[in-house]
């Protein structure tokens, strides 16, 4: 998976993910807009805006914002959903243009557990927190049990039925994602959502089979997983988004993600997005590239190619996560929000120019 070493520099090499050819090594990472304002789960003009200038800008792999799989799995009442077909025909037309801009499309399906029902992470809503009431648009919660994250309302705890269900939805989200022209699929199992929360044997206190020790916690995230391998086409690849550590002692950790990377990869995942935290309040030591150290010993632990991201501005330094083995990809998320044309510029001091990474119109404006 390691990028040609003909082909020189190394972000900019194509990759390959099952059948799927990818013309680079960057991955638009997903960041949520919180900008449905009918509430309905539907995409709208500033998604398709939002993602297509970042395939006209040249990133390989576009992946969506957190895109829920049943009404009560949105962050917010004004994500994105696909859990209908009003939805499913939303982001066809959306995959169809990133498409036809060279870029291929994942989907990252979520579910947001116990962090769900709150409101957007926007500036007008700066002074309002926690849990949106259901006379504004919020709903209930659901989580592993009834214990609440810090600040918000305290969800009902999910049952072996209700369990079923979630699952059940993360299929029938991916039938659909198959409908809607995705290219692959990114199953978000980080940042202290539903899976994660599973996982973390901070949050998890469950007795029962999905409870306990690290198979009863991990059982979740490998049913999800088994059961949209089983339904997604087999030359598209299914990525899955960790959360490597929880960044406190007694949490979720590298070792535990590793136990977990290992059988994610016997069912049939094809590559890793590492992220960090997200499941309890903890110290995090934030700064550049403060997460590709998790994405290389996932790296080294399984033979699935993985993505490294968390504050990686700077072609020179992305290239470098490259060059030393760090990760097989690199997203880049709110430098992007900056600069949609982020890669043409990291291709241009990386001394690359690439005219296929811009469209025909925008050949005058070339580095």
């Amino acid at each position: 998976m390691a990028p040609d070493p003909a082909v020189s520099p190394a972000l900019l090499a194509p990759a390959r993910l099952r059948e799927l050819e990818i013309r680079n090594r960057l991955w638009l990472a997903p960041m949520c807009q919180y900008m449905v304002q009918e509430q309905d789960g539907i995409p709208t003009d500033w998604h398709l805006v939002h993602l297509g200038a970042r395939a006209v800008g040249g990133f390989g792999l576009i992946v969506t914002e957190a895109t829920a799989v049943a009404p009560e799995g949105r962050i917010s009442p004004q994500d994105t959903g696909l859990w209908n077909a009003e939805q499913t025909a939303a982001w066809r037309r959306i995959t169809r243009f990133c498409q036809d801009q060279g870029a291929k499309v994942a989907v990252q399906l979520a579910h947001a557990g116990r962090k769900a029902s709150t409101w957007p992470a926007l500036p007008r809503f700066r002074s309002r927190r926690g849990t949106v009431p259901e006379f504004a648009a919020g709903w209930r919660a659901v989580g592993p049990t009834q214990d609440p994250f810090p600040g918000l309302d305290a969800p009902d705890a999910l049952s072996a039925a209700d369990i079923a269900s979630v699952v059940r939805a993360f299929v029938e989200a991916a039938q659909r994602a198959e409908e809607a022209g995705f290219d692959a699929i990114e199953l978000h199992f980080a940042h202290g959502y539903l899976v994660h929360e599973f996982l973390s044997p901070l949050v998890n206190t469950r007795t029962d089979e999905y409870g306990g020790d690290g198979p009863g916690r991990r059982r979740l995230a490998l049913e999800i997983a088994s059961a949209v391998r089983e339904q997604w086409p087999a030359e598209r690849p299914l990525i899955v988004r960790l959360s490597a550590t929880d960044w406190i002692d007694g949490g979720w950790d590298i070792e535990q993600s590793v136990e977990l990377a290992r059988e994610l990869e016997d069912a049939g995942v094809d590559a890793l997005h590492v992220s960090t935290g997200g499941a309890v309040v903890a110290d995090i030591a934030v700064g550049p590239e403060y997460q590709v150290g998790f994405a290389r010993t996932l790296r080294e632990a399984v033979s699935l190619p993985v993505a490294a991201v968390g504050l990686i501005t700077d072609p020179a330094g992305a290239q470098q996560v490259l060059e030393r083995g760090d990760a097989d990809f690199v997203a880049v998320g709110r430098a992007a929000l900056r600069e949609p044309g982020w890669p043409q510029r990291a291709a241009h001091e990386l001394g690359v120019r690439d005219g296929a990474l811009y469209p025909g119109a925008y050949h005058r404006g070339t580095w």
